[in-house]
């Protein structure tokens, strides 16, 4: 069986034409390929060659990592202590203590909002700065910088990183591709396991195919010679057309390299920490050395996942303290630290803008399963690089965490004030047609 992600190929009388083309178009848009070629970039400052987004899928709650409220009801504040940041007046969780000592390298936005109380819906939001609805759905941030920046050099201008396309247990977040743009500019999948070891889910046309065997062209093509003889010629010449260009694509390298963390020393590996979430981390580094515009680190595929073992994400209605406690903050604290600690000793932070943040934040009050749920009226997130100005607070809640009291920042002034660092202006965006009536963030980019 001829597979491209999920998409199987062969019927019981063999590869049909339709379906081979399907599978050659499926794979160019996986990889970025538009048919219609590159648009150039349009002549704006570019703080942000490239964009680290961090995607916190599931929500992490904001009063137990980074906008505590020890002098809040019991029934609001949670058993973790705060502790001192290296920025006069700014108290993370104990949970965070390695990002504690590094804030004046990133600055802290605490008046999040947005409009939609769940994962598929406030997802959307956060990935695009609009609603699902009317379709089509508004394009992702790195689709609308890859669009800008074009496909240049041996990779794709938008990759995500992580276990999958973001989803509950419902269905995919619609916004995390290409909407409206088109599916050209979908993010390049591929998915990191706790060794380092790299998989490109549109790429599985055969078993065992990974990065490191790609460039096996002999085998390759050997194993697509019956495929192809079933295809008429004019099939055949799309096909080549097609897959010639996403093969050389891969076949190239330095677009291997980027994805071969055993490039890596295992000093570094190990302080990124042997969990998939710090191996993606890692990989975005080495694609921003690559020049990747724009690189999307999923913590988790899935939300409330039913089965033992399972990545639950920072959807913690249930065991919120022993799982942010035990797993969640010490994995990211451990990763996001060496995150920023190795691209300011490379001298890509100035150059680079990285944002985490999640969908939403978590219920203040306490709820009586000793958990936290959904909470879109407030939230937080982190912000470094791109010449920005670090050890900074932007925005402030209320004593319970419950509400801004500053002016909000909605999801479309995140993905405004993106674009505006990686040099897509207002005049660029108005010409794509894309975060409409967007914002920047002043007083942080100020």
């Amino acid at each position: 069986m001829l597979n491209l992600g999920g998409f199987s190929a062969r019927t019981c009388s063999g590869y049909t034409r339709r379906s081979f083309l399907q599978t050659g178009a499926s794979l160019a848009a996986a990889l970025g390929i538009s048919a219609v070629g590159s648009q150039p970039v349009a002549a704006a400052e570019v703080r942000a060659k490239s964009i680290i987004f961090v995607w916190l899928w599931g929500a992490p709650s904001h009063l137990d990592t980074l906008d505590p409220k020890p002098n809040s009801p019991s029934e609001y504040r949670g058993p973790f202590a705060p502790i001192e940041t290296r920025t006069p007046g700014l108290q993370f969780s104990e949970l965070l203590p390695q990002l504690a000592h590094r804030s004046h390298l990133f600055n802290v936005i605490r008046s999040h909002v947005t409009f939609a109380p769940g994962h598929p819906d406030a997802g959307t939001y956060g990935l695009t700065g609009f609603a699902e609805r009317p379709e089509p759905v508004k394009p992702n941030f790195g689709s609308i910088v890859a669009k800008h920046r074009g496909h240049r050099g041996s990779l794709p201008p938008f990759v995500a990183l992580g276990r999958g396309i973001p989803r509950d247990v419902v269905r995919i977040v619609d916004g995390y591709g290409g909407g409206r743009l088109g599916k050209a500019y979908d993010p390049f999948q591929i998915s990191c396991d706790e060794y380092g070891q790299a998989e490109i889910p549109s790429l599985k046309l055969l078993g065992d195919l990974s990065p490191t065997r790609i460039h096996d062209r002999k085998a390759l093509l050997g194993t697509l010679d019956d495929a192809r003889r079933e295809l008429d010629q004019a099939a055949l010449g799309e096909w080549d057309r097609t897959y010639g260009r996403a093969y050389q694509l891969l076949t190239r390298p330095e677009a291997r390299d980027a994805f071969d963390l055993t490039r890596e020393s295992q000093t570094l590996r190990d302080r990124y920490g042997e969990t998939a979430f710090g191996q993606s981390c890692l990989m975005a580094r080495r694609l921003v050395e690559a020049g990747v515009p724009y690189i999307q680190v999923n913590w988790s595929e899935y939300v409330e996942c039913m089965t033992p073992n399972c990545d639950f994400g920072w959807d913690t209605h249930i065991y919120n303290f022993e799982l942010l406690q035990d797993r969640h903050c010490p994995i990211f604290d451990r990763a996001f630290s060496a995150l920023l600690d190795d691209l300011h000793t490379r001298g890509l932070l100035e150059s680079t803008l990285v944002v985490a943040m999640g969908e939403f934040g978590r219920s203040p009050r306490i709820t009586n399963r000793a958990a936290r749920d959904h909470w879109h009226p407030c939230y937080s997130s982190i912000w470094a690089g791109a010449g920005l100005a670090g050890g900074r607070v932007i925005g402030q809640s209320d004593k319970l965490g419950e509400h801004p009291v500053t002016a909000p920042v909605t999801p479309v002034m995140v993905g405004t004030t993106m674009a505006e660092l990686a040099g897509i202006d207002t005049q660029a965006r108005a010409e794509m047609n894309v975060l409409e009536g967007g914002t920047v963030i002043h007083e942080l980019v100020s």
